[in-house]
């Protein structure tokens, strides 16, 4: 038998590897694609509910258009805002590095596309693979203005399971029949809570138990025995779902665009802004059956409780017989709208399936308590002030109630040195300690009102404890990290005790996301590496909290040299 020893020949060796190396470094970039798309924002008629409504859409599609790509390419996309209101757009998830001029949120790190103007979104993605999605953040656009953001590993990489028969992206929405901005504009007058919606979607459309949508029900064929990959985006405005297919087993094998340990259930559990990826099997008998989402309701307030559903659709189905049609789908069992032991259970399951890179020697160690407020009116008797009692909603974190500024957006400021927009003494604890879940004074429960940042250094290794308050209802409140994702380190209800919990903490294989939820009257903890220079906005993502203030941006400092360095803004990025 011939063999060779590497120690024969060091140099000329060594030498093959390393070009060798270099050849499968450049083959892994040869593939990366550059994808041009135009997204015009405008009004289309869309029928829901029997009615019609002039509906903002996406080149008039709802949802909008799903972008496909792989991981390392590019993607640059000019934004045509053809509608008559301001719009931005965010590419939820998307890592955006050194590169917040195309993340999207209005007035943090772009001022909005005004009617008849445009912009081009232009970033590249990088060691991501999964599913993400896109969405308005201007108001409430992205009611109906969001669609999938599809990555693909790169040429040559195979999934961590086996490759499924087909993908269907699942876009569970929330429909109202309205215009969603005025209900939003109408609550932000009286200082209310807006109305709930009137039916959930998916894929925009409401499903069987509505009035007018029964022939608009979508319908996903599938043939006997084909394994599915289900990439289930909740899109929704304000709610968290439920969501199952009848007499189907869902294996999660993904969430918000990181791999997990496969774990099978019948039901998920999916909160504004979160995506999970499932197989499913076409295992039982040949029939139609029901997915279906309902709410997952934790505060003491309206919501919408209607039903919506799609179809699985056997193709050997047999009908009935009376006249050939199909026969009637079989409906799943979701949990009551209030089982929060379910939607813990669920999200108690998922872990990385490696060890995680987790931060270990935290710098940054915060603590922040979130929730609603309410604001004393000096007449209650107003027609703006039709809150509880005669107040005004609002919202905070550490008690600071966000504003948006209006002249400028944040970035554009802080790039170009401009004061007076906000300041950087954003509290890392609350200003007043107190039984955060217990029975809270009332006068803890005003928010100030401010546009305040947080300063973090280049790299510097941070742990967020998010504490949810009973301040007017405890509530599940999904918070999203732009520009980063992070490990969910721990959880539980009650108050965080700093003393006993991190005993608890999950730093082998905890998960990795970019939007996680307080349990309703508890804690939930994050860990990240502040590795992307720029300002990042942290925010409940149910959008009725947003514009009450339930916000606030890390300001993360450039490090040493360009590729630590924030990228200079494009020549079209828009003014205030």
């Amino acid at each position: 038998m011939e063999y060779h020893k590497l120690s024969d020949k060091p140099c000329s060796s060594h030498l093959f590897f390393a070009i060798l190396l270099v050849f499968v470094f450049i083959a892994s970039f040869a593939d990366a694609a550059i994808h041009f798309h135009q997204f015009v924002i405008e009004a289309k008629p869309v029928k829901r509910l029997c009615r019609t409504h002039s509906t903002i859409t996406v080149n008039g599609q709802f949802p909008g258009p799903t972008l496909e790509v792989r991981d390392g390419d590019t993607l640059v996309i000019t934004a045509i805002n053809r509608a008559r209101y301001n719009a931005t757009l965010h590419w939820h998830g998307v890592r955006q590095l050194r590169n917040p001029w195309a993340d999207g949120p209005e007035y943090v790190t772009q001022c909005p596309i005004q009617p008849g103007r445009s912009y081009t979104y232009r970033f590249t993605i990088q060691n991501q693979e999964g599913t993400l999605w896109w969405h308005a953040h201007s108001r409430w656009l992205r009611a109906t203005v969001y669609g999938a953001i599809i990555i693909y590993p790169r040429m040559g990489r195979p999934y961590p399971f086996l490759m499924p028969k087909k993908e269907i992206p699942i876009l569970l929405g929330e429909w109202w029949d309205r215009n969603p901005m005025d209900v939003l504009r109408l609550a932000l007058f009286t200082g209310a809570a807006p109305n709930v919606s009137d039916a959930f979607t998916i894929n925009g459309q409401p499903g069987d138990l509505y009035r007018c949508s029964s022939k608009e029900t979508a319908v996903f064929p599938v043939e006997a025995g084909e394994t599915i990959l289900l990439r289930i985006i909740n899109s929704a405005l304000n709610q968290e779902l439920f969501y199952g297919v009848a007499n189907h087993k869902l294996t999660v094998v993904a969430v918000d665009a990181s791999y997990t340990k496969p774990f099978t259930t019948n039901v998920i559990m999916i909160a504004p802004g979160q995506t999970t990826d499932v197989l499913i099997t076409a295992d039982q008998q040949p029939a139609r059956y029901y997915m279906a989402a309902h709410a997952y309701n934790t505060a003491n307030a309206a919501f919408d409780n209607t039903t919506t559903t799609a179809i699985l659709e056997y193709k050997s189905a047999p009908c009935s017989a009376k006249k050939g049609r199909p026969l009637k789908p079989i409906f799943p069992q979701l949990p009551g709208f209030n089982d929060t032991a379910t939607a813990t259970a669920f999200t108690a399951q998922l872990r990385s399936p490696y060890k995680a890179e987790v931060p270990m020697k935290i710098d940054e160690s915060l603590l922040f308590t979130v929730g609603l407020g309410l604001i004393n009116c000096t007449n209650p008797n107003s027609p703006r002030c039709q809150g509880p009692n005669g107040t005004r909603f609002a919202a905070s974190i550490n008690n600071v109630s966000f504003v948006f500024p209006r002249r400028n957006s944040l970035m554009q400021a802080y790039y170009q040195g401009q004061p007076g927009i906000f300041t950087t003494d954003f509290p890392p604890v609350p200003p007043i300690q107190f039984d955060y879940t217990g029975n809270v004074s009332r006068g803890l429960w005003q928010p100030v009102k401010a546009t305040k940042l947080f300063k973090l250094r280049y790299r510097s290794k941070v742990q967020i404890v998010f504490q949810d308050t009973s301040i007017v209802t405890v509530e599940d409140h999904p918070m999203h990290l732009h520009g980063y994702e992070f490990y969910v380190i721990g959880s539980g209800f009650g108050n965080f005790n700093p003393r006993t919990d991190p005993a608890k903490f999950n730093l082998i294989d905890p998960p990795r996301r970019n939007t996680i939820g307080t349990p309703p009257g508890g804690w939930v903890a994050i860990r990240f590496e502040a590795d992307n220079p720029g300002i990042w906005l942290l925010h409940c993502h149910i959008d009725t909290h947003l514009p009450w203030g339930l916000a606030m941006a890390f300001l993360v400092e450039n490090g040493v040299g360009e590729l630590q360095t924030v990228q200079p803004p494009p020549l079209d990025l828009p003014q205030c």
